[in-house]
């Protein structure tokens, strides 16, 4: 066998056992059985709300296993193709076999990070919350596009986005937007985007063309599910309406449609302008103001791991996590992992992962510690 190829061989065995051991698989395989025998009962779609529980716990643990046989049958036809190289010595085939090994290694780490998502909420659907710092028209357009790179992140992982609220600037960008992203672990993947983010560039709304620093905050927070009880006293919310704004805002009503929930005990405010019903409007809001006071909650269970704390400072100076500079020259740096990159645009336009899996990687390793 390639030397060279060892170290991915090692890799990609390291990872099926991993993920082996953390489903339990045999358990697993038992658990998926179950699950297709209530699956195929007359009844199943009787009690819709338990039915759809169990078709997200089946969905999950496919994926779960699905990924482990992956991994076994390409670590399988990969080495069978690389010794049946090295027998007739054929360089282009064992060119082929490590190549298909490397890659399939790249995966199986990916599929291993995965797996760490564990928490109690990484599973669920989350929303994201992106609001400019001090600094009017520049900051709220670098507001605008981490909306533009988180969508386009989110769609490439394909993620279902909805707009709950978005609030347009003045002249460009956005005072405020809240998506609803929705997918196995969106959760999961994106709490590590909390915090301040920072832009550094040569202004286009400057005629002397000054470099300029900007600020926005970005908040993930998960949806709450059926199985979460947050109660939430009427007493201590304050409804205001308004008429909806931002883009296609005019033609979704022009009544007091949109909702805003502040809650009083902790100052959390929500809103919502996504439909045309102020009742619906209410609903989604009050969803959101459930979600914040879980991730709350989870914060202060998990303080130790938690750096959505972040977002709460300042939007400024000191308290961001990540620096996007423009000029003059082009870097992207996290300042919590020190992953960097060059190509600006890229990160721009949603390449996000080598962030996100560092930060989730260094996240889980201070839980363990």
């Amino acid at each position: 066998m390639q030397t060279e190829s060892q170290p991915d061989i090692d890799i990609i065995q390291s990872a099926i056992e991993l993920l082996r051991r953390h489903i339990d698989w045999d358990k697993a395989l038992q658990r998926q059985s179950d699950l297709d025998g209530y699956i195929a009962r007359a009844d199943f779609w009787d009690d819709q709300a338990e039915a759809q529980k169990i078709m997200r716990e089946k969905n999950h643990l496919d994926q779960q296993i699905d990924a482990i046989r992956m991994l076994e049958n390409g670590l399988g036809e990969h080495t069978e193709l690389m010794e049946l190289a090295e027998e007739e010595n054929d360089a282009e085939m064992i060119a082929e076999a490590v190549t298909a090994l490397q890659k399939l290694a790249e995966i199986a780490g990916k599929k291993q990070l995965e797996s760490l998502l564990s928490g109690e909420a990484d599973s669920n659907n989350c929303f994201i919350e992106i609001h400019p710092g001090a600094g009017g028209t520049e900051a709220q357009d670098w507001a605008s596009m981490l909306l533009r790179m988180y969508s386009r992140w989110a769609e490439s992982r394909g993620f279902k986005l909805e707009t709950i609220e978005e609030s347009d600037g003045e002249e460009a960008g956005i005072k405020s937007a809240t998506l609803r992203v929705s997918g196995v672990n969106a959760y999961g993947w994106m709490k590590t985007e909390s915090g301040v983010h920072r832009l550094v560039r040569i202004s286009p709304y400057d005629s002397s063309a000054r470099r300029h620093t900007s600020f926005a905050s970005v908040w993930i927070y998960p949806e709450v599910d059926d199985n979460i009880d947050i109660t939430v006293e009427e007493k201590d919310l304050r409804v205001d309406t308004y008429r909806s704004s931002g883009a296609g805002g005019q033609h979704v009503n022009t009544t007091d449609s949109a909702i805003r929930i502040t809650h009083l005990p902790t100052n959390i405010v929500v809103q919502c302008q996504s439909d045309r019903s102020q009742h619906r409007n209410r609903a989604t809001a009050m969803n959101m103001l459930k979600a914040r006071l879980y991730e709350l909650e989870l914060q202060k269970r998990e303080e130790a791991a938690s750096d959505g704390n972040a977002s709460k400072s300042e939007i400024g100076w000191g308290s961001q996590i990540r620096s996007y500079v423009l000029h003059p020259y082009q870097m992207v740096k996290d300042l919590r992992t020190n992953v960097e990159t060059g190509n600006s645009q890229a990160v721009l336009d949603g390449d996000l992962d080598g962030f996100i899996e560092a930060s989730l990687a260094a996240r889980v390793g201070s839980t363990r510690n």
